[in-house]
């Protein structure tokens, strides 16, 4: 239930507001969209940043903890771009949308955080979440400390593009207008990301396991064998193994 609402002040947007000054409940902040939230904070509303702020607090706070591998970094980041945020709303001229301006703040505090410590991002494990990993599985809490590892090696551009896309869920045109890139420019970072994780992890690069897997390398397919081209049934094969099409 929302707070009653106080009285409103001198010059306030409620004291010209027609709906309030009849003395009518004002409408909730809920109701108001994220431009109409950031419009009445600059304004004067006291409530309207919390509000927006409490929206999207979520997927900032990802963006910020998976960018940065370490969540006191990312709490104080995310901090910071709030901040910026709120001293900057009169700034906002609704080119995009608030969310994506929000995205933007918090991209480049995370930057900004990256380039004042001078050095490679570390990527420590919170120790609780070390010990529960630890006691039900092992090998996935070496895992997991492997990839967080392999994501802070990604340079800044990369790591961000795969954590909006990869992590997150977001469109490629919408991760383009956070980052202020081209399309293209987003797809060709994404590629190159992976590619760059798949060699640091090999275990999750489909066309080494597959190779593994595959005729020549030991391992067993479920069912028949595979074809053996060039080879008539009951014969020998007197030429060595036979290279499939595109196998490496």
């Amino acid at each position: 239930m929302p707070a009653a609402p106080r009285p409103p002040e001198r010059g306030s947007p409620s004291e010209s507001d027609p709906v309030v000054s009849r003395g009518a409940r004002a409408p909730s902040t809920e109701a108001w969209s994220d431009a109409e939230l950031l419009s009445r904070h600059t304004a004067g509303d006291r409530e309207a940043f919390g509000e927006l702020f409490r929206r999207h607090r979520g997927r900032l706070w990802a963006v910020a903890v998976r960018t940065l591998a370490n969540p006191e970094d990312a709490a104080e980041a995310l901090q910071d771009a709030m901040i910026k945020a709120y001293q900057a709303a009169g700034s906002f001229r609704g080119s995009a949308a608030v969310t994506t301006w929000l995205h933007r703040i918090v991209v480049n505090a995370c930057l900004d955080r990256i380039r004042s410590s001078g050095r490679r991002q570390t990527v420590p494990l919170p120790e609780e979440d070390l010990r529960a990993t630890t006691v039900n599985d092992p090998a996935a809490s070496a895992l997991k400390l492997t990839v967080r590892r392999a994501l802070a090696e990604l340079p800044f551009d990369q790591r961000a593009v795969l954590v909006y896309i990869d992590m997150l869920g977001y469109p490629v045109d919408e991760v383009a207008a956070i980052l202020k890139v081209r399309p293209g420019t987003v797809k060709s970072r994404a590629s190159r990301a992976r590619r760059r994780l798949a060699a640091r992890l090999p275990e999750f690069d489909p066309a080494r396991a597959n190779a593994r897997t595959g005729p020549g390398h030991g391992g067993k397919t479920r069912g028949n064998p595979p074809d053996q081209r060039g080879v008539e049934p009951g014969t020998r094969r007197d030429h060595g193994p036979v290279r499939e099409e595109g196998g490496r």
